[in-house]
């Protein structure tokens, strides 16, 4: 499985931004899938998931209202709505998928990782 992020960029605070993940396998529906974000020095930390169906969807609490994650599984992709963007939202964002995670919010449930996309926020 081979995750292609894109849709990074620099943004002033309060802006937003789109990025899109997708994937090149024809059992995207199957997968659980990701976003993960990391700055320098940090270790990577959730930021959203969406199960295989698109009907279940988690956020951490930093980015909960602002952020809304989604899938179109016809194109097999995966979306990430990121709304009133702050300086702290700085960072290289991942996205990821699980084929039988239980857990979205824990890096070991995902078994595939696409490369960042920068996300700079300026104040």
């Amino acid at each position: 499985v081979q995750l292609q992020a894109s849709g990074g960029g620099l943004v002033q605070a309060g802006g937003s931004l789109r990025l899109s993940c997708a994937a090149s396998v024809r059992t995207f529906r199957n997968l659980h899938m990701g976003w993960f974000r990391q700055t320098l020095g940090k270790e990577r930390e959730f930021v959203a998931a969406v199960t295989w169906s698109g009907y279940s969807t988690y956020y951490s609490d930093s980015v909960r209202g602002r952020f809304t994650i989604s899938r179109d599984n016809a194109k097999g992709t995966v979306y990430l709505q990121m709304n009133s963007l702050k300086p702290e939202d700085t960072a290289d964002y991942y996205c990821a998928a699980s084929r039988y995670g239980t857990n979205l919010r824990v890096i070991g449930e995902y078994n595939y990782w696409g490369q960042g996309t920068l996300v700079t926020v300026s104040s």
